[in-house]
């Protein structure tokens, strides 16, 4: 889910771009020179090119600037079109989501702060959960929307699917298995499995029950702890292995090795964006917040095909 692009570093190459100057460019934007030199040499770096030349004689487009500026100006522009097409609906001035505690995708991170910078009307704040009580609170209007995994039931809710992370398995740095680059649920038959409790996630349970049952796969199960951190340790002490969504690869511990997981498309954990039915305004806005205009474009087209 993760981009080396993103609509706030284009914005930041654009001034640059348009202006040729960095003073000028910092200037339009309201902000000091440094951090904006800064913010482009990062996205110079994820890139793995340099966009712009910066020489005695001034600030220049590079072959690769060239090649990036028109793809910059029509990401603005059709987020510029996506705004207007929304401004007359708008968000309320208080807004509470939710954020399932069963993943965490890149793009969770400075949600908030990316919502209030769009809309900095709005005041708004995080709770983090399981997606079944951030159902509850959606149904009886304790959040306005709810980023949750799917499966989940969400009866009398609109839900967008966002996205879909495989599951992959976390084992011990010092277990057989860590040799290999791929691993089937086969190979971990003999395995004690950290395994999450029904009541936290009864649908994707289920979901779950029913590949292992294709696959012939019933390990011993041991309760899986609520916080993560407490679970890799756990793994790393070599008590036992985890399937986990593929988003939580970012979270490193020593001792623990992760292994792409050959059914891990089966047991895929979906991410949506659920609110209630009369909410679609609110939802697009928060999709382009979230992931940007792009995926609510396919998010509509869905809808209509």
């Amino acid at each position: 889910m993760s981009s080396r692009l993103d609509s706030r570093s284009l914005a930041l190459f654009l001034a640059v771009a348009d202006t040729l100057s960095f003073r000028q460019a910092a200037e339009t934007l309201h902000m000091s020179q440094p951090p904006l030199s800064r913010a482009i040499r990062e996205l110079e770096e994820r890139l793995g090119v340099r966009l712009f030349d910066r020489g005695s004689k001034g600030v220049s487009l590079t072959d690769a600037g060239r090649k990036l500026l028109p793809y910059a100006r029509s990401i603005g522009r059709m987020l510029r079109e996506a705004e207007a097409s929304l401004a007359h609906e708008g968000l309320p001035q208080s807004l509470r989501i939710g954020l399932t505690s069963a993943v965490e995708p890149a793009w969770f991170g400075g949600l908030a702060e990316r919502i209030q910078e769009q809309h900095p009307g709005t005041a708004v704040s995080v709770v983090v959960d399981t997606s079944p009580r951030l159902v509850r609170q959606l149904r009886v209007g304790r959040l306005a929307a709810a980023f949750i995994a799917l499966p989940t039931e969400t009866s009398e809710l609109d839900v967008a699917e966002l996205g879909r992370m495989p599951m992959m398995v976390a084992i011990p740095s010092s277990h057989v298995l860590a040799r290999r680059r791929t691993v089937r649920l086969a190979d971990l038959a003999t395995d004690v499995i950290f395994w999450f409790e029904r009541a936290r996630q009864p649908a994707f349970y289920d979901h779950c029950q029913r590949v292992f049952a294709h696959h012939g796969f019933a390990p011993r199960k041991v309760k899986e702890p609520t916080d993560h951190h407490v679970l890799l340790a756990d793994v790393a002490s070599g008590r036992g292995i985890a399937l986990l969504p593929s988003s939580f690869a970012g979270l490193r511990r020593a001792g623990v090795s992760y292994r792409t997981l050959i059914e891990g498309e089966d047991l895929a954990v979906g991410i949506g964006l659920a609110t209630p039915r009369d909410k679609e305004v609110m939802r697009d806005l928060l999709v382009v917040a979230a992931l940007g205009v792009a995926k609510m474009r396919e998010i509509k087209a869905s809808r209509t095909g």
